[in-house]
């Protein structure tokens, strides 16, 4: 079974729902958005891809995903511009489409590059420390790089998109927030990484080391990576 394929689309799959679910705050003890649930699964993805077939074929598929995101950002301005039939506009059809999807270019751009920048730093350390570990210690690489990536991630995000809209008192606790949220996520599903990742490379005996592999993020290119156990 062609697994990476698999992996890529889930990965792709999770950031457009992750765009949709934002919109909605949610409220259990804590304020947080429907995205802070979902989103961290693309890191989780992540780690498996890089995981298992290599940082070169993660870049891939981190390209991949932002021209996705782009693609149905640039599609849902493009519709929503266009002039709706009377009676659903009257009906509160444009309403609804503006609350669920007209999300603010200052937001898309922040949510963009909070992905971009976290996702290729998530992908770095996991490859670099699998090589530093040899292979050891997966919860430990998978956690850690994800600590840092979702940092990254907060960092880049609130206050590209808030800063001068929200006060900072109040960007700095929503950072906190989402930052503890999606690292729990990580951290609940350190499991079920394991078992993906034991499976498929049982499957396939693809285990790709990063030792040779040039980390530019701009360079396309699959074959790059030392491997155990078979080919990509």
């Amino acid at each position: 079974m062609p697994y990476f394929p698999v992996l890529a689309g889930l990965f792709v799959a999770v950031l457009m729902i992750s765009q949709v679910t934002a919109v909605k705050p949610v409220q259990i003890g804590i304020v947080f958005t429907g995205a802070d649930l979902v989103f961290p699964l693309a890191y989780v993805l992540g780690d498996v891809i890089t995981e298992i077939y290599g940082f070169a074929r993660s870049r891939i598929v981190i390209w991949t995903g932002l021209f996705a995101n782009v693609l149905m950002s640039a599609a849902v301005w493009l519709v929503g511009l266009l002039p709706g039939e009377p009676e659903w506009v009257t009906g509160g059809g444009q309403e609804a489409w503006n609350l669920l999807l007209g999300l603010a270019p200052r937001i898309a751009i922040a949510s963009l590059l909070a992905y971009l920048v976290g996702e290729f730093v998530n992908s770095y350390i996991l490859a670099r420390l699998k090589v530093a570990m040899e292979g050891r210690h997966l919860w430990l690489r998978t956690i850690g790089s994800s600590l840092v990536g979702q940092g990254v991630d907060t960092l880049i995000f609130f206050p590209v998109a808030y800063a001068g809209a929200w006060p900072w008192p109040l960007i700095l606790k929503i950072m906190a927030v989402a930052y503890v949220m999606k690292v729990s996520v990580e951290v609940f599903v350190t499991p079920l990484t394991y078992a993906v990742v034991t499976f498929i490379k049982r499957r396939t005996g693809i285990d790709v080391y990063d030792r040779h592999t040039r980390f530019n993020p701009f360079r396309i290119a699959l074959l790059e990576s030392d491997e155990r156990g078979g080919g990509v």
